[in-house]
């Protein structure tokens, strides 16, 4: 009973989502394609290579025994497995379902020896876990430190405090979303990020240490000149990646771009100081998380 009940479930839900499928057919007790659809499943498979498979489910007809068409029907699935996975991208937990003989047969006995592949056209391939029913994990919360201290080669201690707002928000952030490190500043017309600015690159630090999914593209962007002579903007970026790998954050989580003053939050030339300070600034797109 509770077996029945899970396969209507599963069969109402592929029928309700935005999964396609394709099925081939087998002969009486073969677990082996014949030649014409061996040939169909790859026309399928040249025409849709750019498909997702989700799962593959098999069936069989009513005949023989219930523990033989078990057998039967898992021996279909890993057969349509083998000729595609190497061939059409397949998910990462990717279901195998063998029914058997246990669904609503069709009056028309060949209709029912048969295993179907569940896919995802291209389009739809981003949108993967929403239209298979699966929620996201929620990121877990972590208790990030309020300070820090570090010490300079001369051998200082300096205290910082460090913004776990900030911190928190880039830790559950989707991606796409931007952020931009405030009040971190730069010696003038240089790269050199001024000694009262360090706290906010740990900040960002400490989020990446603590998130190993989180994947950050660092923007540069400048104030007041039309062109970036100097390309500042990119040399500003790349002081912040630079940071972050010489305190073990590995460098494919990390990229950096310059965009001069081509994004400016105000136009130029700027009214006021204020204006200025908004535009030059440094933000991190959230690539992955």
């Amino acid at each position: 009973m509770l077996r029945n009940a899970l396969i209507v479930m599963l069969l109402t839900f592929l029928n309700l989502s935005a999964q396609e499928q394709f099925p081939v057919f087998f002969d009486s007790n073969k677990f082996a394609l014949t030649a014409s659809e061996t040939a169909k499943l790859q026309q399928w498979m040249a025409a849709n290579s750019k498909v997702k498979i989700v799962a593959i489910h098999g069936f069989t007809d009513e005949d023989g025994t219930t523990g033989f068409n078990d057998t039967l029907a898992s021996r279909r699935v890993a057969n349509i497995y083998d000729l595609v996975k190497d061939k059409i991208k397949i998910r990462d937990d990717f279901k195998t379902v063998s029914f058997g003989e246990q669904f609503k047969q069709s009056g028309n006995k060949p209709e029912n020896r048969k295993a179907v592949i569940f896919y995802l056209q291209e389009k739809d391939i981003p949108r993967e876990n929403e239209i298979l029913g699966i929620k996201p994990t929620p990121k877990p919360k972590i208790a990030f430190q309020s300070t820090i201290k570090t010490k300079s080669p001369d051998g200082k201690t300096t205290v910082f405090k460090l913004d776990t707002v900030f911190m928190r928000k880039v830790n559950e952030a989707k991606p796409g979303e931007k952020f931009e490190l405030k009040n971190l500043n730069f010696v003038i017309n240089t790269f050199a990020i001024v000694p009262e600015s360090r706290g906010k690159m740990f900040e960002l630090l400490m989020v990446l240490l603590e998130n190993p999914d989180l994947k950050i593209e660092i923007h540069g962007h400048l104030c007041c000149q039309p062109v970036d002579r100097l390309d500042l903007s990119t040399q500003r970026a790349k002081a912040i990646y630079n940071f972050l790998i010489a305190n073990d954050i590995y460098k494919g989580r990390l990229s950096y771009k310059g965009f001069g003053s081509t994004q400016p939050i105000y136009p130029l030339p700027e009214k006021n100081e204020q204006e200025r300070a908004a535009n030059r600034r440094v933000e991190i797109l959230i690539v992955e998380n």
